[in-house]
């Protein structure tokens, strides 16, 4: 299992997700460009000691993400997603892919995704922060897959 940010704009939203991918002991990759430069005090502070634990991955870009990511399934997190998490299930060696906070992911990373899922909200909700999205998302992949 692994957990994937395209274009990360926000540096507290990667510094959870350090903590997050630390947390539960599964691998980090971040897809650039991102909207900040990695040595943002903000991102430093969410993370704290998290950091040395986890197992980041930076790529230039998508390519260079797609070239490298490995075997399994790219899961691709989205409110425009076609199946909702509870009915979704998971695999051990998916990848889950969250887009960018501003944008979310452009129609050639939508592609390329061999699912797409939602996470069931409120209709009057735009949506959930990014950050939160990965630990619901990673939470319900890892319980199903145990």
């Amino acid at each position: 299992m692994r957990l994937a940010l395209f274009q990360p704009a926000i540096p507290q939203n990667v510094g959870a997700c350090i903590r997050l991918s630390a947390c539960f002991g599964v691998e980090l990759h971040i897809i650039e460009p991102a909207g900040f430069a990695f040595d943002d005090r903000a991102m430093k502070r969410a993370a704290l000691d998290y950091g040395p634990l986890s197992h980041m991955t930076r790529h230039a870009d998508w390519d260079a993400f797609q070239a490298a990511r490995g075997p399994g399934r790219l899961v691709l997190f989205t409110t425009k997603g076609a199946t909702p998490l509870t009915d979704f299930v998971f695999q051990p060696d998916d990848t889950l892919l969250f887009g960018s906070e501003t944008s979310g992911a452009p129609d050639p990373v939508h592609a390329a995704a061999d699912a797409r899922v939602k996470i069931p909200i409120r209709p009057e909700a735009r949506s959930l922060n990014l950050s939160v999205s990965a630990g619901i998302g990673l939470f319900e992949a890892i319980r199903q897959t145990g």
